[in-house]
Order: structure tokens, then sequence, then C-alpha cells
């Protein structure tokens, strides 16, 4: 196995480094560093891996990390994407808008007269085809700014979200 090193040290010697690892907040960034300047001090990739309770594999990615594009290149932690949104944005702009601007009766849906995590998916389904469970569609909501709140009845005139299941969070309802 060979001995891993630092091929282009980037201006950096391990002094400089451990003064960068002092400035960094997250210690996972802070890791990486550390990991490089102990191979730049010497130790070998699986001391390394010991001494920070780490994979030998993950200390030699960092030195080639830090090989291709020195401090800036080892620090860029990429965050996986993530799963994609099953409406589009302007399909999420018009839901946001019914549910604020309508109620369930006027859509068609039934004889309720406030939006819930029961009416939203069916209307869903009919409208789009696509199959979400209450708990996926709270956390819609919440993506979209909305807040799920018991209905109250009012007498007289009260603002309409007001009267229904689902409101605006901190006065999302004013941007759209």
């Amino acid at each position: 196995m060979e001995r891993l090193k630092i091929t282009d040290d980037h201006g950096f010697t391990a002094r400089k480094l451990r003064k960068e690892e002092r400035k960094i907040k997250d210690a996972s960034l802070r890791q990486r560093v550390t990991a490089v300047r102990l191979i730049m001090e010497g130790y070998l990739g699986k001391e390394v891996a010991e001494m920070l309770n780490l994979h030998r594999q993950s200390v030699s990615t960092y030195v080639q990390l830090f090989n291709e594009g020195g401090l800036e290149k080892l620090l860029d932690k990429k965050t996986p994407p993530g799963k994609s949104p099953y409406l589009t944005e302007e399909q999420q702009k018009k839901l946001k808008h019914m549910i604020l601007h309508s109620t369930p009766f006027e859509q068609g849906l039934g004889m309720a007269t406030s939006w819930d995590t029961r009416i939203i998916p069916s209307y869903l389904q009919n409208q789009y085809g696509i199959s979400m469970t209450r708990v996926g569609v709270n956390k819609m909501l919440h993506c979209l700014g909305l807040s799920y709140t018991r209905p109250t009845l009012y007498l007289g005139e009260r603002r309409r979200t007001e009267a229904t299941g689902i409101c605006a969070r901190d006065g999302d309802d004013k941007k759209n």
C-alpha cells in the first residue's frame, strides 16, 4: 500500500492549516482539514484514520480533494439533491392560492367548508393523478408557508382564511 502524499500544498504549511482549522465552525469540515494537516506532518493514512475515527478511504479522499483544488475544494461540501417534489412550482402556487381563497365546497369537493389533510390528497389525486399521504401533504403545506389550524366558526364578516382550516404563516398570504 502506498503512502498518502500531498502533491500540491497550494501554499499551505501544516502551521497555516492548523490556523484554518481553528476558524472552521463545522466539525466535519474541520476534521477534513485536520486529516490533511496530519498527512502533511508525516502520519500514515491508517494512523490518521484511527486518530480521527474515520475510514482510511475517507482520509485518502480528503487528501485527493486537497491535492486537486486546495482548501476550497476540500471544504466544498456538496449536499445530495433529495427527492423532487410531486408538484411543479406553478402547480404549488395554484394549490396555495386555491387553499387560501376558496373552500372545498366551492371546488366541488363535498360539503366541507375548510381544507384539511384528508381533502387535499383526494383533490391532488383527481386533479393531477398524484397520490400523497396525509403526512406528505402536511410537509408540502409547510413548505408552501401554510399551517393547519383548527377551523373556527365566526358570526358575521371575517377574513376567509380565518374561517378555513389552513392559513398562511407569518404574513405569507400577503406575498401572493
